[in-house]
């Protein structure tokens, strides 16, 4: 994508439009910064920082014109864990670390691979991470005092079900102020950010009935300051970064993901077209400086985005206003963010939880009762009762595992003959039995991919045979897209076997892949450049030429239609 087509078209009405979609997408982004900020165990003003820079940056510098970044429910688990594990410092670190490996991943056109990853382990992950999300506000929506966090979630459960007995009358109500208001005005004014109006209406209903009775943000965390931090670096050593690379590279993936993800989305609700790579380098690059002004990761907010669009957005500078204008509140309006209750914050990442959870796509593939909702169930799990690093290295593992076992499956090796009632006499499985097999030609039809995974089985199904000892060996292999150094390894033993016990190896229908990939190893020259053949029948031909005559002499096989008379005479027609 080139800058100027981002910006095609662009005239004063598209400006129009860009300043209320980025003053709508601001306003709706303000308390989700906060409330995934305290979820991932930092100060919410950190989450500001990070809409206000990373925001900004990615919507300059991305590769869709439609894209809203920011803090997400997507980091949470995995943020939360670098912070009680390593701490805050170690955090930006790693989102520092996670920016450039997008960058790299964007630079080397790597954006494509994001795509490979199994729709199961997605899910799956997603899933956990709705229910880490959801499960870690239930202390605030109860008001529960003097609680630790801990990085597993049984833990947390145990400590949530040890502090019962704290729980806040006034904290629930103000909680559930807001989750009625969340989930009643959009059904009546659809175009209000709902979040937004149930944080205020619930922080003013505690501020006259409530006052210092419920935990708020300034009683918990501190005031707010009303500007944007000096800049500085990350504290770092080796050891450091050694710790934190597996973290940093899930972050990344993550990142990756959801940015991408979002991108799709945008182009199938406008009709344009993102440049992943580019997209990635922009993550990137936000991630980057993000930390420098104490920012956590960032990444592309599909509900932001989705929201951009639908109020109008022309181009990217709707993201840009919308990182502006979360710095004018923060500028205007710090003090009075100090007063909004912890309770109120909780309904708005329970809703959003909610919504993240993919429950329809979960239930959809658990219906199916494969290997898919093995991979699901498994990932999902892992997410929740480990850690997310642990979830998707196990569920990427399972799902290659299982497209390995469906490939290898997909691999026939079927011996075949002549079928003389056929047109153009085509080779049939069936018309190959006891009495009708010919002893010194075998013809096996190869379909599917011949890699590490098949190679094995393929060299036992036709080594099984060799007890008839052919004197050639037919492979048809015209089904056969592609071959890998084991399946060329096992194929190449095959023939060395033959050769040894003075047979020929012919080969038909070869693809361009194998047959470049022989011609490489220098295979197709120990098999012998005149043994391949475009079409069968020139093989069977030639293979006929090479039979030991005197052995035919009364055979009652009659595999071909030559065989009758040499069959009679023991001699070549």
């Amino acid at each position: 994508m080139k800058w100027s087509g981002r910006f095609e078209g662009y005239n004063i009405q598209s400006l129009r439009r860009d300043l209320v979609a980025g003053l709508i997408v601001g306003v709706v982004a303000i308390p989700l910064a906060m409330s995934f900020a305290i979820a991932s165990g930092v100060k919410p003003q950190f989450g500001i920082y990070t809409t206000i820079v990373a925001g900004f940056l990615i919507s300059l510098l991305g590769g869709s014109k439609f894209q809203i970044g920011g803090p997400t429910g997507a980091f949470v688990p995995i943020l939360l864990g670098i912070v009680l594990q390593y701490g805050y410092e170690n955090l930006l670190l790693a989102g520092m670390i996670a920016g450039i490996i997008l960058i790299l991943m964007g630079i080397f056109k790597l954006g494509v691979l994001i795509q490979f990853i199994p729709r199961p382990v997605t899910i799956g992950f997603t899933s956990g991470i709705a229910v880490i999300i959801f499960s870690g506000q239930i202390a605030n929506f109860l008001g529960l005092q003097h609680l630790k966090s801990h990085e597993y979630f049984l833990s947390n459960m145990k400590e949530i079900g040890a502090h019962l007995s704290t729980w806040n009358l006034y904290s629930t109500l103000t909680a559930v102020i807001c989750l009625t208001v969340i989930l009643i005005l959009p059904k009546v004014v659809p175009k209000i950010p709902a979040s937004l109006v149930g944080l205020v209406v619930s922080s003013v209903a505690a501020s006259l009935f409530f006052k210092g009775k419920i935990a708020t943000i300034g009683s918990t965390y501190g005031s707010i300051p009303d500007t944007l931090p000096t800049l500085s670096m990350p504290h770092f050593t080796i050891d450091t970064i050694i710790q934190i690379l597996p973290a940093a590279f899930v972050i990344a993936m993550l990142g990756g993901i959801e940015s991408l993800l979002s991108a799709v989305v945008a182009d199938g609700m406008t009709g344009s077209r993102h440049h992943s790579n580019r997209e990635l380098i922009g993550q990137g690059i936000a991630n980057v400086v993000a930390p420098l002004f104490g920012g956590i990761p960032a990444t592309g907010a599909i509900a932001r985005t989705a929201t951009n669009i639908k109020n109008g957005a022309a181009s990217p500078i709707s993201g840009m206003v919308h990182g502006l204008v979360v710095l004018l509140v923060l500028i205007l309006l710090a003090p009075l963010a100090s007063t909004i209750p912890l309770s109120s914050m909780a309904p708005i990442l329970m809703v959003v939880a909610w919504n993240m959870s993919e429950r329809k796509a979960f239930a959809h593939v658990l219906k199916t009762k494969s290997s898919d909702s093995m991979i699901l169930v498994i990932t999902f799990l892992l997410t929740v009762l480990t850690n997310l690093t642990t979830a998707v290295e196990v569920g990427l593992v399972l799902a290659v595992i299982v497209f390995m076992k469906r490939m290898r499956d997909t691999l026939m090796v079927t011996k075949v003959l002549p079928d003389p009632s056929v047109k153009n006499e085509k080779v049939k499985s069936y018309m190959v039995n006891e009495g009708h097999d010919c002893p010194q030609i075998s013809i096996y039809t190869i379909e599917g991919p011949l890699f590490f995974g098949a190679a094995n089985m393929f060299e036992k199904s036709i080594m099984d045979t060799m007890k008839l000892h052919p004197k050639v060996l037919l492979l048809r292999m015209g089904k056969v897209p592609f071959i890998d150094s084991t399946g060329e390894a096992n194929l190449s033993s095959i023939v060395k076997h033959f050769k040894d016990s003075g047979g020929s190896v012919l080969i038909s229908g070869i693809q361009s892949q194998p047959r470049a990939y022989l011609q490489t190893t220098g295979l197709d020259q120990m098999i012998g450049i005149d043994h391949f053949f475009d079409h069968t029948g020139e093989a069977i031909t030639f293979a006929l030429g090479k039979l030991d005559y005197h052995k035919c002499y009364g055979c009652k096989h009659f595999a071909f239609r030559e065989c009758t008379a040499i069959s009679r005479t023991g001699q070549q027609i």
